[in-house]
């Protein structure tokens, strides 16, 4: 990407916006509904997730973390009930690797 945004559609996962964003704020990732063009879904609802890096960028993490990242929100979206303990515990390691404040 050229810039710290993506979009991604979520069209073909059968998952709305809204619910994906719920999911994921409750395994510890912040990401935003986000309506995608030609969206059919309303504004409350979306059929799509807005995702930005400056947060994990300003921790100092890495591609190679955002590849985990990654990972985990595919989990998180694919598999939610099995995986949400799981997800949990590798976004807390995540965070304590690379904590906002260093002494």
């Amino acid at each position: 990407t050229d810039n710290h945004l993506m979009l991604v559609d979520l069209t073909n996962k059968g998952i709305t916006g809204k619910d994906a964003q719920l999911m994921l704020d409750e395994v510890g990732i912040t990401v935003n509904k986000n309506g995608i063009p030609f969206d059919t879904q309303s504004p409350f609802i979306t059929s799509g997730i807005r995702i930005g890096t400056p947060a994990v960028t300003t921790r100092g993490m890495s591609e190679k973390d955002m590849e985990e990242i990654a990972e985990l929100i595919y989990l998180t979206l694919t598999d939610y009930n099995n995986a949400k303990d799981s997800v949990i515990g590798r976004v807390h390691a995540l965070c304590e690797k690379y904590p906002l404040y260093q002494n």
